[in-house]
């Protein structure tokens, strides 16, 4: 059976998942009643699943969010030595955890992962599964310039870097805790401390002498070197179904290319009567500030997904 711990159905308070995987297991958080619509919370590069904490008391209660620490980050396990952290894993991740939970159609709140998009990529893959897709300020899909960008050398690149990296021995980031909360607000300009507080509870390990460990493995932060062209991202994203939202924080620097493609982007979304939405803030506005973006996350579900439940005749059943 799936292990979890205490599991509740009082959506303001949570309770502890663990799903086993080859290397380990992948864990995470619980909010909302047994039988509530399924979605999964997915954080973004370097987080940890304490980035819904502040957001999913405030939306619909008819459903039941799963939050999970993606490998390398949280408590999750890290991936075995010596691989690499790459936008398919991450695909596979969320279909381990899905078919864990025996969730046959769910909604989707991702959150950020640079060029990986890989939520976006897990609903162009399995379209019949996502139902609602919302992208916290991210496009989906972010295609790279293969014309300046020349991607076999990108890959040699990654790859001699993760070479010289296995033959170094692992470096261990121990800090006092004010010291960490320090680097990680450094690190993180957009996170506030109360923000910071919050991540560093699945993010940072307590080890001898008071002092403690960041968890979050430093592979994540190696090269990423599967990229997508524009006409591969826009591909990709006409695989998609499932009603979309898109939640843009603030007014980001872009590249020409990215420009390009979020235009299009929009004249698809627009065209399928899904929805853009630009709030004041900056990249962590869902759990800083989660009154900001919960009133517009909350009416999309209930007008995309839960007032059609009732119509539904294969409603998923979680294991949960």
């Amino acid at each position: 059976s799936l292990p979890v711990k205490n599991s509740l159905t009082n959506p303001t308070t949570s309770s502890e998942l663990s799903i086993p995987v080859p290397w380990g297991e992948i864990r995470g958080k619980i909010w909302g009643p047994d039988h509530g619509h399924p979605v999964l919370c997915v954080h973004g590069w370097a987080d940890n699943c304490g980035s819904f904490n502040t957001l999913i008391p405030l939306l619909p209660k008819e459903c039941r969010y799963v939050a999970v620490d993606l490998p390398g980050h949280g408590l999750s396990c890290h991936r075995g030595p010596g691989v690499l952290y790459m936008f398919p894993s991450y695909v596979l991740d969320v279909c381990r955890v899905v078919d864990a939970l025996q969730w046959n159609k769910f909604s989707i709140i991702g959150h950020s992962m640079g060029e990986c998009g890989f939520t976006a990529g897990f609903s162009a893959l399995y379209p019949e599964m996502v139902d609602a897709l919302i992208l916290l300020d991210i496009y989906g899909f972010l295609p790279t310039d293969l014309v300046t960008l020349y991607v076999p050398n990108l890959m040699r690149q990654g790859l001699d870097e993760m070479l010289q990296f296995d033959k170094q021995p692992e470096e261990k980031r121990v800090y006092t805790y004010e010291n960490a909360l320090k680097r990680l607000l450094a690190a993180n300009p957009t996170i506030s401390e109360q923000s910071g507080h919050i991540l560093l509870e699945r993010g940072l390990a307590k080890v001898e002498g008071g002092m403690g460990l960041f968890l979050c493995s430093v592979l994540c932060f190696q090269k990423n070197i599967v990229r997508m062209s524009l006409e591969q991202s826009l591909e990709m994203q006409s695989r998609i179904k499932a009603a979309i939202l898109l939640v843009l924080y603030g007014l980001p620097q872009m590249s020409l290319l990215h420009v390009k493609f979020i235009l299009l982007h929009v004249l698809y979304v627009s065209f399928f009567q899904h929805m853009v939405v630009n709030v004041p803030g900056d990249h962590h506005v869902h759990l800083n500030n989660p009154e900001v973006v919960a009133p517009i996350i909350s009416e999309f579900l209930r007008t995309k997904v839960l007032s059609q439940s009732d119509n539904r005749t294969d409603e998923p059943k979680s294991k949960l």
